[in-house]
């Protein structure tokens, strides 16, 4: 059995990281923008995605957690899905059933791990600093 370090650091690392996200929707993106910038993330696909866009627009209140992430409550929680402990740099995720993640750092959580949302694609170090900020989610059509 091939171990997931194993296939990141071979030749088909790429594929690997694609398989182990899931699916793009098809062009289904958001912006997420904030006082401190904007960025764009493609969503994955999966019931909690759909959901999700069903939401949108939304404002969410956002505050730091561990110097790796920015968190947030969603108005009401998302299906349950198959979930991952491993995260990476500009991962959307979902830690409980409403609680809404921005990784700015990569990293493991505990079980029962995190429901993958998407990917920022753009630069999500503008969360990367304390404090509480407001960000809006909405769709790019």
């Amino acid at each position: 059995m091939i171990t997931r370090r194993r296939m990141l650091s071979g030749t088909g690392g790429l594929v690997a990281v694609a398989l182990l996200m899931g699916p793009a929707m098809a062009q289904e993106r958001i912006l997420i923008s904030s006082d401190w910038g904007k960025v764009t993330a493609e969503l994955v696909d999966n019931n909690a995605t759909r959901a999700l866009v069903r939401m949108l627009p939304l404002t969410i209140e956002m505050r730091d957690h561990l110097r790796q992430e920015k968190t947030g409550n969603l108005p009401s929680a998302l299906p349950a899905v198959e979930r991952q402990l491993d995260f990476s740099t500009g991962t959307l995720g979902l830690w409980s059933s409403n609680h809404f993640v921005i990784y700015y750092r990569g990293g493991r959580v505990p079980q029962p791990g995190i429901v993958l949302l998407g990917q920022v694609t753009g630069d999500v170090s503008i969360f990367d600093r304390p404090g509480q900020v407001a960000i809006r989610v909405e769709r790019i059509h």
